[in-house]
């Protein structure tokens, strides 16, 4: 069917502007990344800024080089993907199950709930001596510590999500003879899939900062030991480098939950 038979001539106009605005966003980010990578380039050709100590996207894209060449690229990186996505998941999906369960029992959350906040409060860096200890020294610990990390902002997040339920629906279906768990499973799991995709979205870039913690201070592989490395021996230009993949993981993971989202919520229209 026709577009034009379909919507008015004003409603087309807005979508046509709508179209515009994202194209120009687009471009503004595009032209700002650039002009950027350009004008570090620039500053460090001409010896405006020290390259050992800023580096510079050229130097960056080399040493990236060296990395895929010799195989540490894909090897080091495997790894902080490999703890980053099991801790990201871990942590979802427990996290999600304890807050069902908090929401189901009000004694159990009353009772649990001054332990959460001081949970949340405690500086997890703190925790990592402990964890390598009890868990040893290795992808255990870094995945225990993302978990850590992750574990009580979803509990919160997703327990306020369910609770913020309307409470005229939920009284409605009891009145109607549903139980909890119908309860749970018709109104409160879907009304709280936006919170859980906002929920998604905050545990990436925790999941992230988590792992690379773990790396920081247990680890002989990954991205956050290459950082660590490079740091040690004055290679900057490993470490901008390895930052920068970090980043293009770290937007590349955001970007699937941003289309799990995009795809739910045209479901449910």
């Amino acid at each position: 069917m026709n577009k034009k038979l379909m919507y008015s001539e004003e409603h087309l106009k807005y979508l046509r502007k709508e179209k515009k605005d994202k194209v120009f966003v687009l471009v503004c980010q595009i032209a700002i990344l650039v002009v950027f990578i350009a004008l570090w380039e620039l500053l460090g050709y001409f010896g405006v800024i020290n390259t050992f100590i800023m580096s510079s996207p050229s130097r960056i894209i080399n040493t990236i080089a060296e990395l895929y060449a010799s195989g540490d690229l894909w090897y080091h990186t495997a790894i902080t993907l490999y703890e980053t996505v099991l801790g990201f998941a871990i942590a979802t999906i427990l996290g999600t199950l304890i807050a069902i369960l908090l929401w189901w029992s009000e004694k159990l959350r009353r009772i649990l709930d001054p332990y959460i906040v001081v949970l949340n409060s405690l500086p997890k860096i703190a925790l990592g001596p402990i964890v390598i200890i009890w868990v040893g020294a290795g992808i255990q610990s870094i995945v225990t510590i993302c978990f850590l990390i992750l574990i009580v902002v979803t509990i919160i997040s997703m327990l306020n999500a369910f609770r913020e339920c309307d409470k005229d629906k939920i009284l409605l279906m009891k009145s109607m003879g549903a139980n909890t768990l119908q309860i749970l499973w018709k109104l409160v799991l879907p009304s709280s899939i936006p919170q859980f995709i906002s929920v998604l979205k905050i545990n990436v870039g925790l999941s992230w900062v988590g792992t690379i913690m773990g790396e920081y201070l247990v680890s002989s592989a990954g991205l956050g030991y290459l950082i660590v490395y490079g740091s040690q021996v004055f290679q900057l230009d490993l470490v901008m480098a390895s930052t920068l993949i970090l980043c293009v993981l770290a937007s590349v993971m955001y970007l699937l939950v941003a289309l799990l989202e995009k795809r739910v919520l045209k479901s449910r229209h």
